[in-house]
């Protein structure tokens, strides 16, 4: 059994999404660091960035040599000593920010050419989460999941703790049996104070955005769902881990349309999807600075720099 379940663990990898422009949080990056950084390359709590914040959550269940970061070259200034240490094959650089499903199917490709039955854990870079243990913990057992059902995509869903309107919310379904996963009923985006309560009250969960799947299945639900995505990264399919790549990358995102994951991928709930509860966890997206300063205040943390955000916001 322990052969089997190092055997497991080798086949187990992160994505760290980290090539967004942050636009949302930008007036409380610029009173943090004075610049116009995105907001995953700024130290909110503490000395670290969220990116950095991110990498070593991950690493609690998954090694750092299997965890690639998902990146913008025209950030490079900001990520360069951030990523300094890291293997070449973990730096997944795009030459533009194309939105989440081409920076995941990038990723997905990457880590199928070296792991073609590889299971992955992707990891937006602007979450905060209260402890780390019990988040990864969580990823843990989607991994555990995915590794006797290898067709599903899991969804983590935190339990909430108030009928947010700004969130994701994710409806389940029927529980699947012999696992903690549910089906997904339905996705609910940014609800109105009502619906929200009656969502909460339905016992649905936040969309946390992070997943765990096999890398065949995310491939196979990508081929099906956005059938043009995935036919313009196939022109550059023969070219990953050759000297090539690079020029293949570029030429192929000079045409790439914008494409959001959770939109284009995720809404039409494929019947492969399931959720799995999150529970115990303090969580919350930081995609706006009214959020980041409601955690800092639970935490009861006034940083200096909030009063430049009053000032400049």
């Amino acid at each position: 059994m322990q052969q089997q379940a190092a055997s497991h663990d080798q086949q187990r990898w992160g994505l760290i999404l980290a090539g967004g422009e942050g636009v949302r949080l930008r007036p409380l990056t610029r009173a943090v660091v004075g610049d116009e950084r995105p907001k995953q390359f700024c130290a909110v709590l503490g000395p670290e960035t969220l990116l950095e914040r991110t990498q070593r959550r991950a690493a609690l269940a998954i090694p750092p040599a299997r965890t690639l970061v998902a990146l913008t070259a025209r950030h490079e200034r900001f990520y360069r000593q951030l990523i300094a240490g890291i293997p070449p094959h973990c730096a997944l650089v795009q030459p533009e920010d194309r939105g989440t499903a081409p920076a995941i199917l990038y990723g997905l490709l990457r880590i199928g050419a070296m792991t073609p039955t590889a299971s992955v854990a992707i990891l937006p870079s602007d979450h905060y989460v209260a402890d780390d243990r019990l988040f990864m913990r969580h990823i843990a057992t989607a991994f555990e999941a995915v590794q006797t059902r290898p067709e599903l995509v899991v969804l983590v869903g935190i339990v909430p703790e108030s009928a947010e309107t700004e969130y994701g919310w994710i409806e389940p379904a029927a529980p699947i049996p012999g696992t903690a996963l549910f089906r997904v009923s339905r996705f609910c985006e940014k609800p109105t104070p009502a619906l929200a309560a009656a969502l909460l009250e339905r016992r649905c969960l936040w969309n946390s955005f992070v997943m765990v799947a096999r890398v065949p299945a995310l491939l196979a639900m990508v081929r099906h769902m956005a059938p043009a995505l995935a036919a313009a990264f196939s022109t550059a399919g023969g070219a990953l881990g050759t000297p090539a790549e690079a020029a293949a990358v570029r030429t192929l995102y000079r045409g790439l349309r914008p494409s959001s994951f959770a939109a284009d991928v995720l809404a039409a709930r494929p019947a492969n999807l399931a959720v799995l509860p999150a529970t115990g966890l303090q969580w919350s997206d930081w995609g706006h600075p009214a959020r980041v300063l409601a955690t800092l205040a639970g935490l009861g943390v006034r940083p200096e720099w909030a009063d430049r955000l009053e000032l400049t916001a």
